[in-house]
């Protein structure tokens, strides 16, 4: 696909992790074998999640990888475009134009939003929202406002989502009765997950979104956003998770295998070509560069169920658990 534009999307929320870097690496050899480009993007709307040095750690660790972008921040930026907390008045802008079609409301049944504003996890998907507040009258909305501010929810149209998946296929879903109107604005005014991801993928003409495959539940609301500005929504590609070798996913939140620890004992092509080998690029965990696995790429390869990271894999790292035990 010739002017293909590619993403790297990391929320500095703490440190990346192998299965981030398998996502990152897949992205990039997607793009670069197709002859695109690659944007970075800090998604970085809740400020009281993240961190600097999370940022600086991430900058650092995709360099590390062999893995660079065209569009984005350099090293020692700290704030612009490429920042979504950067971004608000633009997600302002946004958010007026939908207020004038009507297309949102006020919602004061709960502090979830607070929550659903992080990017979602298949297993923490909130219960489909009922529509309390969906009439509501303008007079009432206006009466329970002066007591709390509410969050907003997108009024969606009772319409069919449809978008193919380079590895999962078809998908097809009846959004208003299946999702529910869903937040895009919390209560304090922060812009949630869904929208600033929808939003930002158009506007800086991401054609391609890699991403793992517990995403994929959330996609049709973003496809939903994309079209109700006018934009095409870009290909997805959910791939699968990359688990330890007990079974659980791998998260930022549990502290899982992060790549400045893996740093701490090997090579980086050690690493990349550790990962080829779990994405089905290669036969074995021969070292390579990302550079070099160009012409390996292909998403045919790649497993469609998620992957188990053998312990063996990465063993150098296991002292650092016997050092953190004594």
């Amino acid at each position: 696909m010739a002017g293909t534009k590619g993403r790297f999307a990391p929320t500095p929320s703490g440190c990346m992790h192998a299965g981030n870097a398998l996502c990152y690496l897949l992205a990039w050899l997607s793009a670069r074998s197709q002859g695109g480009t690659v944007v970075l993007r800090v998604e970085d709307t809740d400020v009281t999640r993240m961190s600097p040095s999370a940022t600086e750690q991430t900058f650092s660790d995709l360099a590390w990888l062999g893995l660079d972008w065209d569009e984005g921040p350099s090293p020692e930026e700290r704030t612009g475009p490429y920042f979504q907390s950067c971004r608000t008045k633009i997600y302002d802008q946004y958010f007026s134009l939908l207020r004038e079609r009507g297309a949102v409301y006020p919602c004061f049944c709960s502090r979830r939003d607070v929550r659903l504003a992080a990017a979602p996890h298949e297993e923490d998907r909130a219960a489909i929202y009922p529509g309390t507040c969906r009439n509501l009258p303008p007079e009432e909305a206006a009466e329970k406002a002066k007591k709390r501010a509410p969050a907003w929810r997108l009024r969606l149209e009772d319409e069919t989502v449809s978008f193919s998946d380079v590895l999962r296929g078809d998908f097809s879903c009846e959004i208003l009765r299946e999702y529910g109107d869903f937040p895009i604005r919390r209560a304090d005014g922060v812009y949630c997950y869904q929208f600033t991801a929808a939003l930002d993928d158009a506007l800086m003409g991401v054609s391609e979104v890699v991403r793992s495959r517990d995403l994929l539940s959330s996609t049709p609301w973003q496809v939903y956003l994309q079209r109700l500005f006018g934009f095409a929504p870009p290909r997805f590609i959910h791939i699968p998770l990359l688990l330890d070798e007990d079974g659980k996913r791998m998260a930022k939140r549990d502290f899982s295998l992060s790549v400045r620890q893996i740093r701490r004992h090997y090579a980086p092509e050690e690493v990349v070509g550790a990962l080829a080998f779990l994405a089905g690029l290669q036969e074995d965990s021969t070292p390579r560069t990302a550079e070099e696995l160009i012409p390996l790429f292909d998403w045919e390869k790649l497993p469609r169920e998620d992957i188990v990271t053998p312990r063996a894999l990465f063993a150098r790292c296991a002292a650092d658990g016997e050092e953190a035990e004594r």
